[in-house]
């Protein structure tokens, strides 16, 4: 189902990683905990080509994901997070896992193009149905940004995917987590002490990496773990 990626290439990786976010460094830890225990990702808002013209918003809700390799995903955070780059920690899943959910990643059909003209013109034919919100096409262009429109910013950089809906996952589905080295020690406190339920928390025992970590040492602390496993 998915093509193959070669340990050497630095540019390609297996996983997707979903980032999340606090105020601060603090908040976002006790954020990432929280839903590491839900093992819950929630839908919140609408995204692609139909999140302001559908006739069931609530269909067009996705949880995102970036294919960023883990050692340049730092870029994704000073875009977006510039004042405390700390202020954030990403859970990451194995690309077939998305895939087998129903995800996958985003196309773009830029702004006059004629792909971009000719999902206008299926959307449109949609409205035009008996029952518009049938029309197949709203499972689509939750997959389909397009650059351009409206002013909208060119997001091709972060190599997006998404899921439509909520995502539920185990720790087992957990390919590793992305957290500040500054709270490694406490996350695994806290996961071991999560080992048969004794706490009420979930066990999280996958690698923990820092972003800001070389390429080389990331992949040092995936094999580490495995050892231990």
């Amino acid at each position: 189902m998915l093509g193959r990626v070669q340990p050497q290439w630095e540019d390609m990786s297996p996983e997707v990683i979903h980032i999340t976010r606090g105020l601060d460094a603090s908040q976002s830890y006790v954020n990432l905990i929280q839903i590491l225990d839900s093992g819950f990702l929630e839908a919140r808002n609408p995204f692609g080509a139909a999140r302001q013209d559908c006739p069931d918003p609530a269909s067009q809700r996705a949880v995102c994901f970036t294919e960023v390799p883990i050692h340049l995903v730092s870029r994704i955070i000073q875009r977006r997070l510039p004042q405390d780059p700390a202020a954030w920690n990403g859970i990451a899943f194995n690309k077939r896992f998305v895939v087998e959910r129903g995800g996958g990643p985003i196309m773009y059909a830029y702004d006059g193009t004629p792909h971009a003209e000719a999902l206008q013109a299926m959307m449109q034919s949609a409205w035009a149905c008996p029952d518009p919100a049938a029309h197949p096409v709203w499972k689509l262009t939750p997959f389909v940004d397009r650059p351009g429109r409206h002013g909208t910013y060119y997001w091709e950089w972060e190599r997006e995917w998404r899921i439509v809906g909520d995502m539920h996952f185990l720790p087992a589905d957990v390919a590793y987590l992305i957290i500040p080295e500054q709270y490694h020690q406490a996350a695994t406190h806290h996961f071991m002490n999560a080992i048969g339920g004794k706490s009420g928390h979930k066990a999280y025992l996958r690698p923990m990496i820092d972003a800001t970590w070389s390429l080389e040492r990331c992949r040092q602390a995936i094999r580490e773990n495995r050892l231990r496993l």
